[in-house]
C-alpha cells in the first residue's frame, strides 16, 4: 500500500521557477557485468530496463513529471551513451539536454547545468535527481519533493538533500547524520546536517543507523544562486573554467567550447569534494540540510543484489531467465 505522508502546511502558489535535472551522464561501470549481459553492449544502466517495462531515465521522468514539466526539466549526459538516447529524452526541449563531451563524474555535471540554468531562469528552485535509483513508492516521493520545494522557497539559503530513513546497515552507501532540528512542518522533519559519512564499514554502518542517521539518496534541491555560491566556495578552479565558456552557452560555438574545457578538468565528485567538505553553517552562505524520508523503498541499483532485491519489493519473484541472469551475475 502506498505510504502515507502528511501533506506540507506551506503551499507553493506558483511553480513557474521550479525545474528539475535528471542526472544521467555516468557509465554504470558497477552494473556493466549485468547490462552487459542483458542488452549485449556497455549501456549504462539508466538506460536499461531493469526493473518493470521502461529504462530507469524513463521511470526517473515519470517520477518527477508531477513536480516539474519536461519544458523546465534539463538532462545532463554524455557523448559518448548518444546512441542509447532514443526515445529516453521525448518531451525534453533539445536546449535543454546537456550532451557533455565525456564523464568527468557529478561535479562538473552539476555545474554545467546550474550555469545553464542561471542563463534560463535565474530565480530558479532547482532539484537534482539521479537517473539510475529506485524509489518503491512514488506518491510518498513526489509528497516530500513538494515539501522540500516549499521549505526551500522558505529557506533560499539551505541547500535540501533527501534522507532515506535506512532498513539495513547498507555500507555501500553515503550516510547522512542530522544534526539540530530545523522544521518539523513539512512531510519530513528537516534537520541541519552534521556530518557525511562515504561508505562506512559494516559495523559502523550500524552504529550509525542505531544514531538515526540517514542514507544519502543524493536527490538534492536549493535556489540556483545557492548552489552556485557553494560550488564557487569549495571548487573555485572548476567554477572559473566553466564560468570562462558562459558567452558560448546557447550558441553554436558551446560544443567546442565544452570539448576544450572537458579535455582540461578531471573528475570530481559532488558529494565527497562538495557535500563533505561543506558541513552546515549558518553563518556560512549557504547552508546544508536534511529531510527526513521514510518508507520509501529507495535503492541506487548499484549491484545485482540490490536490483534483486528491488525486484522482490514489488512482490515479482520469478524464475526466469532474467532473474537467473541477475542471480548468476550477484553470485560472481
Amino acid at each position: 500500500m502506498p505510504t502515507e505522508v502528511k501533506p506540507a502546511k506551506h503551499n507553493i502558489n506558483s511553480q513557474s521557477h521550479r525545474w528539475g535535472v535528471i542526472l544521467a551522464g555516468g557509465d554504470g561501470t558497477r552494473l556493466l557485468p549485468l547490462t552487459r549481459q542483458l542488452t549485449g553492449d556497455n549501456r549504462p544502466k539508466q538506460f536499461c530496463r531493469l526493473i518493470g517495462d521502461s529504462t530507469l531515465l524513463q521511470q526517473t521522468r515519470s517520477r518527477i513529471a508531477p513536480l516539474v514539466s519536461p519544458s523546465q526539466t534539463l538532462a545532463v549526459l554524455t557523448k559518448t551513451h548518444e546512441r542509447y538516447f532514443d526515445d529516453n529524452l521525448d518531451g525534453i526541449p533539445s536546449q535543454h539536454q546537456l550532451v557533455q563531451p565525456s564523464n568527468r563524474d557529478t561535479a562538473p555535471a552539476i555545474l554545467y547545468s546550474l550555469l545553464r540554468l542561471q542563463e534560463v531562469d535565474s530565480r530558479a528552485i532547482v532539484a537534482f535527481f539521479p537517473s539510475d535509483h529506485y524509489f518503491a513508492d512514488n506518491g510518498a516521493f513526489v509528497a516530500y519533493m513538494n515539501g522540500a520545494f516549499a521549505a526551500v522557497e522558505r529557506r533560499p539559503q539551505d541547500l535540501l538533500l533527501l534522507g532515506v530513513v535506512p532498513d539495513t546497515p547498507e555500507p555501500g552507501y553515503g550516510w547522512i547524520e542530522p544534526g539540530e532540528m530545523v522544521s518539523d512542518e513539512f512531510p519530513g522533519s528537516i534537520s541541519r546536517v552534521s556530518q557525511f559519512w562515504e561508505k562506512p564499514s559494516h559495523e559502523f554502518a550500524l552504529d550509525l543507523m542505531s544514531r538515526g542517521c540517514l542514507w544519502n539518496s543524493f536527490v538534492m534541491i536549493g535556489h540556483v544562486g545557492t548552489m552556485l555560491t557553494l560550488v564557487r566556495l569549495v571548487l573555485p578552479r572548476l567554477y572559473n573554467a566553466f564560468d570562462s565558456i558562459r558567452p558560448s552557452f546557447l550558441t553554436r560555438c558551446e560544443p567546442d567550447a565544452l570539448n576544450r574545457l572537458y579535455s582540461g578538468i578531471r573528475p570530481i565528485n559532488f558529494s565527497s569534494e562538495v557535500l563533505s567538505s561543506h558541513p552546515y553553517d549558518s553563518v556560512r552562505p549557504c547552508g546544508l540540510a536534511v529531510m527526513r524520508g521514510a518508507n520509501l523503498g529507495w535503492s541506487d541499483l548499484g549491484e545485482p543484489g540490490r536490483v534483486i532485491s528491488a525486484l522482490e519489493r514489488k512482490g515479482v519473484q520469478s524464475e526466469d531467465s532474467y532473474h537467473r541472469t541477475l542471480a548468476a551475475v550477484a553470485a560472481g
